[in-house]
């Protein structure tokens, strides 16, 4: 059989990867000093897992650690001393080029402290010689204590070694402070950088989602469906996705966190995807439902347009001095109308919402943080008040409807899930989506898939 040939070229993304620029690294370090104030700080990434005899999970860096690097090999550990003198400072892998031949170039720490702005870079087994001279005569150690056992041992160790030394006239830190209170708060504002990424990776992700619903058509299976935003994500330059893809068909699309198996997508059921992929440590997070056929049914359609109308509202919330909870209140009380509106529900407006009665449809939160996580770090009350809204703040918008087979619900709309979700940047006059391009109205989904 001869195969025709195909020009390299051919349906292959021009992939634009902006080179790396170490200044927001270096001013995030910066800011994080400042806040300090004074104390050392220690910062460790994660190390490889192994999954199978001498096989590992694909490693990925630790998160606040790389919002401070930029850095993205295993074993590493950033060490800043804050005061009149501050200081960044890697320990790291040594270069060893024998290793590189199996595992791929390594940095060392020459060239991590030029390539990162750092001040000065170590090798990795320096560690427990250095640090306990860093941290003499200062008053404070900013640290994740309780993230991890092994790390909280090192910590002590070093402490102790500090403490050891006072009769030489060393003091040693009196106190160990949860440098996540800091790096939490820097985190919830993004900065351009950081925006630049979200926005290829939810571009990346509209993208797959359009392909996954061109792709779909009774008789698939939801792996497969699966995969075609994989190879999306891929071909995009993502390098993972941002979290376990959910690919519901049917029933599936009613289990919260659910996970793609093999389910036949059937003609007349909807399908829930809930994917997004992860650029350079960012993730995006989008969900769409539609249906398998592309064409919705009566009941489907109802309750689509019931969460899209709830989605506006909560988007409609979403702006600068909103607190956090007001998207969320926003979209329950449209959610909580159409239920009663469709006979689900009886029983009035303030009756069902004191009550809680919608929660037997939609149980789960309009929305969460999003960034170097995918469910990202930061607080959502302070002192005791839902958090406002300021520019910057990136979150998602994703209200829902699950409707299970009972004895007093239509049968019509037995198995009915659908959630819509996409990603908001609060602006300085509102919200900017960043997702949008994922086709979402009614008309969309189905112009599109008429036309696959």
């Amino acid at each position: 059989m001869r195969l025709e040939h195909v020009p390299a070229t051919a349906q292959i993304p021009q992939i634009d990867i902006p080179a790396f620029d170490a200044t927001p690294w270096a001013a995030r370090r910066a800011e994080l000093l400042r806040r300090m104030g004074s104390g050392v700080a220690v910062i460790p990434t994660g190390s490889e897992v192994l999954r199978n005899r001498d096989a590992h999970f694909p490693f990925r860096f630790d998160s606040y650690f790389y919002y401070l690097t930029g850095f993205t090999e295993p074993d590493a550990v950033l060490v800043l001393v804050a005061g009149e003198q501050p200081q960044s400072i890697l320990f790291c892998l040594p270069k060893d080029e024998t290793r590189e031949i199996w595992d791929g170039y390594r940095y060392g720490p020459d060239a991590a402290r030029d390539t990162f702005a750092l001040d000065a870079a170590h090798t990795l087994d320096a560690l427990d010689e250095v640090l306990p001279k860093l941290m003499a005569d200062r008053d404070a150690v900013w640290y994740s204590l309780g993230h991890d056992a092994a790390w909280d041992a090192r910590l002590n160790g070093w402490l102790n070694a500090v403490r050891g030394l006072v009769r030489t006239g060393v003091t040693a830190p009196e106190a160990v402070r949860d440098v996540r209170v800091l790096l939490d708060e820097m985190r919830l504002i993004k900065d351009a950088s950081e925006l630049a990424t979200m926005r290829r990776a939810a571009a990346i992700s509209c993208r797959a989602h359009a392909r996954a619903m061109r792709f779909t058509r009774p008789g698939v299976r939801e792996f497969q469906v699966e995969a075609e935003l994989l190879h999306e994500f891929r071909m995009g330059g993502a390098q993972s996705p941002a979290y376990g893809s959910i690919v519901a068909t049917g029933a599936n699309a009613c289990v919260l966190h659910y996970r793609a198996d093999s389910a036949v997508c059937a003609d007349g059921d909807l399908l829930l995807i809930d994917a997004g992929c992860e650029v350079d440590g960012y993730a995006s997070d989008i969900t769409r439902t539609f249906p398998v056929n592309g064409r919705f049914s009566g009941p489907q359609r109802d309750c689509y347009e019931l969460v899209l109308a709830a989605q506006a509202a909560a988007f409609a919330a979403t702006a600068p001095g909103r607190h956090w909870n007001e998207p969320h209140d926003a979209a329950v009380k449209v959610l909580a109308q159409g239920f009663i509106d469709l006979g689900l529900l009886q029983g009035s407006l303030d009756g069902v919402l004191e009550s809680k009665a919608y929660s037997r449809f939609y149980m789960h939160r309009t929305g969460h943080w999003l960034g170097l996580d995918v469910h990202d770090a930061g607080d959502y009350k302070v002192g005791g008040d839902w958090r406002p809204l300021v520019p910057g703040m990136v979150l998602t918008i994703e209200p829902g409807c699950y409707i299970r087979p009972a004895d007093d619900i239509d049968a019509r709309f037995h198995n009915i899930g659908i959630r819509i979700e996409d990603d908001a940047l609060v602006t300085a006059d509102g919200h900017d989506n960043l997702t949008q391009d994922a086709p979402k109205s009614l008309a969309d989904i189905e112009a599109l898939m008429r036309d696959r």
